[in-house]
């Protein structure tokens, strides 16, 4: 016995077959199957946590620390676009997945060094702060987790 929308989906070619080879409805490759969908709940956690720490800090005391509140906010906001091209899939969205992980370690590797060499530019924290310390080190071991996943779930391109 099957459920009206397995037979929706069943009847445009579409539904579990489709499942099982990894695309949407719209032909896109899904990017939030298995560790996929992990990713996308830690990085909406991250969105949330950074964006509500750089909010409340730029509103409340952005002039004791600017550089790391804004750093904090272009987090949250890296988090954001890295959350909705997970969900939104495709390999276009994975390519910019792709590119905005590597420019997330980088800054997290930067600011993070940076912290730490120069800890007078920082009188406040950032959420990339010692490589993410604040946060469990979550901020530099998502971008890479991330990018395996990224490069792990490209879509295999047809011999030419």
């Amino acid at each position: 016995m099957t459920s009206e929308t397995e037979a929706a989906g069943t009847a445009d070619g579409t539904g579990a077959a489709a499942e099982r080879k990894g695309t949407t409805t719209g032909g896109r490759t899904r990017l939030i199957k298995g560790p996929g969908l992990l990713l996308v709940w830690l990085y909406g956690v991250m969105v949330v946590g950074a964006l509500s720490r750089s909010v409340y800090q730029i509103s409340t005391e952005f002039g004791h620390a600017p550089l790391a509140y804004s750093l904090s906010l272009l987090a949250a906001l890296v988090y954001a676009f890295i959350t909705y091209t997970l969900v939104r899939g495709g390999e276009t969205a994975r390519r910019a997945a792709l590119a905005c992980c590597a420019a997330e370690l980088a800054g997290v590797v930067v600011v993070g060094a940076w912290t730490l060499i120069e800890p007078s530019a920082f009188p406040d924290t950032t959420v990339w702060s010692g490589f993410g310390r604040g946060y469990l080190f979550i901020p530099v071991l998502l971008p890479v987790t991330a990018l395996f996943w990224l490069r792990r779930s490209r879509t295999e391109q047809p011999a030419a």
